[in-house]
């Protein structure tokens, strides 16, 4: 009965999300009260697309109606030209994508570091997401404060030695440069048994963008699944969005079927749509 009860729940909750239902407005004394905007956006995270050129993946963002992009350098490298950068914004802006972060870039040395934040640069974005060592916070700090761009790390649960998990990331730069924060990977997050929404509240402060995904379970064995097949409770999860008034963006980050993502990646975007409409 309650597996039962569940899928019905996820099944309105997508209704929603595709207009087929419509969300009544509340009325109180013969007046509507319209609901209040969101301060957050549903983006895609570029890894979503890691088996496929920009023109598909913007096919698929099209499908789904999403509108942000965290950018990965298998559609813009590194090395990008500005003629190729120029290029690459003309197609988002024909697809009415807008590219809002880089990311995640993986930097090994002070170089590596120079490079993601001269892309960045280059690209015209704030906010880089990336996976630096322990040892070049402090280098990561120095340039935000010459760049004035935003540096999230990405936690990778259980198995990275890193970044397990939000508050490791949050302890490392807590006394850092005020633009040093997460990337929160609300997933790999439940992954190493942590609680996504009480982290989400206790390091607000620090998220700058949000890798959002349900997974199968609370240990290393978890895997990515549909937004609502998995155990963490995506709707908690957005009233906590709303309670802290996040402000930046919800990247969906779609990691099974990922040579043939459109029907979980539509699935995901329309529980999700349909959670904040109904919630």
């Amino acid at each position: 009965m309650n597996t039962r009860r569940g899928f019905v729940k996820k099944s309105i909750a997508g209704l929603f999300a595709a207009n087929m239902i419509s969300v009544p407005e509340k009325r109180v004394a013969g007046s509507v009260i319209k609901k209040t905007p969101d301060t957050f956006n549903l983006a895609m995270a570029g890894y979503s697309f890691v088996h496929f050129n920009l023109d598909q993946a913007l096919e698929m963002m099209k499908k789904t109606d999403v509108h942000y992009l965290c950018i990965k350098d298998f559609h813009l490298p590194l090395n990008s030209t500005p003629e190729q950068i120029q290029a690459f914004h003309a197609k988002l802006k024909e697809a009415d994508v807008k590219g809002y972060a880089v990311g995640p870039i993986y930097t090994k040395t002070t170089a590596d570091i120079d490079n993601a934040f001269e892309y960045a640069k280059k690209v015209g974005v704030k906010l880089i997401v990336g996976i630096p060592s322990h040892a070049d916070l402090k280098y990561v700090e120095k340039k935000v404060k010459e760049y004035d761009i935003k540096f999230a790390i990405h936690n990778h649960g259980p198995e990275d030695k890193l970044y397990p998990n939000a508050a490791s990331v949050y302890n490392l730069v807590k006394n850092l440069d005020e633009r040093v924060g997460l990337c929160f990977d609300m997933g790999h997050n439940q992954r190493d048994n942590q609680d996504p929404s009480n982290d989400l509240w206790k390091y607000s402060k620090r998220i700058f963008d949000i890798h959002l995904k349900n997974v199968t379970a609370a240990n290393k064995d978890g895997k990515t699944c549909e937004l609502g097949r998995g155990i963490i409770d995506i709707s908690l999860f957005v009233k906590m969005l709303r309670k802290i008034k996040y402000a930046g963006a919800c990247s969906l980050e779609y990691e099974k079927d990922m040579k043939d993502p459109l029907a979980g990646i539509a699935e995901s975007v329309g529980y999700f749509r349909g959670i904040c409409d109904a919630s």
